[in-house]
C-alpha cells in the first residue's frame, strides 16, 4: 500500500486477561475499550481498516476514512480501537448494530450514532516500519505525530472523532472516577497494560 513497509492483514497484538494489574516501570497503563479493535492503513486518501480478525472492516463504518485522512500522517498504519459514544458513554450494542449486510442501514445508522477511533499504536509511518520498535517508543511517536491534530480523552456522542488514547505511567484511584478524570460509566469498562519493550510481533499486554 503506496511507500508503507507493511501491508495488511496484519495480526494484532492482544491482550492477555489478568486477575491483578502489573506493577512497576516497566508497564504503562491505559484505558480498555469497550469497541471493536481495527487497525487503519492510511495511503494518501486511501484507508483500509482491518478487523481483529484480519477482516475488511471499512463497509462498516463509512464515516470513518474521510475523518482518518484528515487526522492522521498520509502514510501510515495505525493500532487502535473503534467505539460508539451515546449519553451514557461507549455503547458496545449500538456498535454490534453496524456489522449488517445492508448497506442503507449502515449508512442510517453511520449518520445517527457515528463512530470514532481511538489510536493507541503506531506500527509504521512513511517508509519506515515500526513493528521492531518497543512500544514505549512508537506511543511516543504516535504522540508526537497527533499533537494539535487529534483530540484526547473520551469520544463523546453525536460525531466522529480520532483520538490519541490516554496513558498513565502509574495507575491511580479516584472517588468514582478514572485516572483520566472522567466517569467510570462514560469511559473504559477496564484497564489495560503494556510493556514499554513490547513489539507487535509478540504479546506484550495485560487486561484487567
Amino acid at each position: 500500500m503506496g511507500s508503507l513497509p507493511i501491508s495488511p492483514p496484519i495480526a494484532p497484538m492482544l491482550a492477555k486477561l489478568q486477575r491483578e494489574l502489573p506493577r512497576g516501570d516497566g508497564w504503562l497503563y491505559e484505558p480498555k475499550w469497550d469497541g471493536f479493535r481495527a487497525i487503519v492503513f492510511v495511503t494518501g486518501k486511501d484507508v483500509y481498516i482491518q478487523s481483529r480478525d484480519k477482516r475488511p472492516f471499512n463497509r462498516y463504518f463509512p464515516e470513518l476514512p474521510g475523518a482518518l485522512t484528515e487526522t492522521l500522517p498520509a502514510e501510515c498504519a495505525v493500532d487502535g480501537e473503534i467505539v460508539v459514544a451515546g449519553p451514557k458513554g461507549l455503547e458496545f450494542d449500538l456498535l454490534q448494530l453496524r456489522i449488517h449486510p445492508a448497506e442503507s442501514r449502515v449508512r442510517m445508522l453511520a449518520a445517527e450514532t457515528p463512530a470514532s477511533f481511538v489510536a493507541f499504536d503506531l506500527l509504521a509511518v512513511g517508509e519506515r516500519s515500526l513493528m521492531d520498535a518497543p512500544f514505549a517508543a512508537r506511543r511516543d511517536e504516535l504522540h508526537g505525530l497527533l499533537a494539535g491534530r487529534d483530540g484526547s480523552g473520551v469520544p463523546g456522542p453525536g460525531s466522529t472523532q480520532i483520538l490519541l488514547t490516554p496513558r498513565r505511567h502509574a495507575r491511580t484511584r479516584g472517588s468514582g472516577r478514572c485516572c483520566w478524570g472522567c466517569t467510570a460509566t462514560a469511559c473504559c469498562t477496564s484497564w489495560a497494560t503494556r510493556r514499554r519493550s513490547a513489539r507487535p510481533s509478540a504479546s506484550g499486554c495485560a487486561a484487567s
